[in-house]
């Protein structure tokens, strides 16, 4: 690649990334999905006072007159709320377009915060004969998430939109058995060539969580305070009633509120409310569920 589209690749994350920071901010126009961050923390009392971004090239290709870089971005952000100070990470997918070495274009190339390629017909069977008797080591499942919010395990079996495979593994590793072996509309399981829908799929899931009778479950709570690290939150982003996103509490920031870690759109310590996500919208519906085994 030439220098020249190189450094206007270096000035475009750095320009971006200084809209986080109100005071280096200036006067040029700010990115739409910079500003709904930047608003979201400011309406929960919550401000950004450093980021920081770097990125690795993952491939470069060539159409006509047009390059394509395509590019890995790993922000982190310091926030600041009340007396409380914590880290916020994400991950993102990025394409910048060049034509004639002039950048005309930059955007996120990775799935939506969402999962539709299963499509499910009928009901998912939450009976289960299960005796096998479990405790839930939150702990566990915090630590995992931690541990692979921003990789992933090669035990497992990686998706296209793997956010609730990701949030699965975590329950597992907290000490939630697996049921329902082999139907995939039954239970709640992982095998290396096969695996349940409410495994995989975020809609599933959450139909799983408020049903299931034995093994894991859920019980609902009203408010996303009355969660706990190792709680789960459904995310219905067009408030339709077919829920496409899900997410593991790994944390409570000082108003007591939850931060999440998920992937997809890989994140850690997100504020739940996912009112930064392209996928928000003002429909958006929620569910809470405690975590019980």
């Amino acid at each position: 690649m030439r220098e020249k589209v190189i450094t206007s690749l270096h000035q475009l994350i750095e320009r971006r990334n200084r809209q986080f920071i109100q005071e280096v901010r200036g006067e040029e126009p700010i990115d739409s999905i910079v500003e709904k961050k930047v608003n979201m923390h400011k309406a929960r009392g919550a401000e950004i006072v450093r980021s920081f971004v770097e990125g690795d090239v993952v491939r470069t290709s060539t159409f006509e007159n047009q390059q394509y870089i395509d590019y890995r971005q790993r922000t982190e952000f310091l926030i600041r709320i009340k007396d409380q100070f914590y880290i916020e990470e994400e991950l993102e997918s990025r394409r910048a377009v060049f034509v004639n070495e002039e950048l005309v274009n930059d955007m996120k190339c990775e799935p939506k915060e969402v999962e539709r390629e299963a499509v499910m017909e009928g009901n998912i069977n939450t009976i289960d004969n299960s005796r096998e008797i479990r405790s839930y080591n939150r702990r566990e499942a915090v630590r995992y998430a931690e541990r692979w919010w921003d990789d992933y395990n090669p035990a497992y079996r990686k998706f296209t939109n793997n956010c609730t495979n990701f949030i699965s593994q975590c329950l597992h590793a907290g000490g939630a058995s697996m049921t329902g072996h082999p139907n995939r509309s039954k239970g709640w399981w992982f095998r290396s060539d096969n695996w349940s829908f409410s495994w995989s799929v975020a809609n599933a899931m959450r139909w799983y969580l408020s049903g299931a009778q034995s093994g894991l479950r859920g019980e609902e709570k009203e408010h996303a305070s009355d969660l706990e690290p190792g709680d789960v939150i459904c995310y219905d982003f067009d408030g339709d009633g077919t829920w496409q996103h899900t997410t593991i509490v790994v944390a409570k920031d000082a108003n007591n509120e939850p931060l999440v870690n998920a992937q997809t759109a890989n994140s850690r310590m997100r504020y739940w409310k996912y009112e930064d996500s392209t996928a928000y919208t003002p429909n958006i519906k929620y569910k809470f569920f405690h975590i019980v085994v």
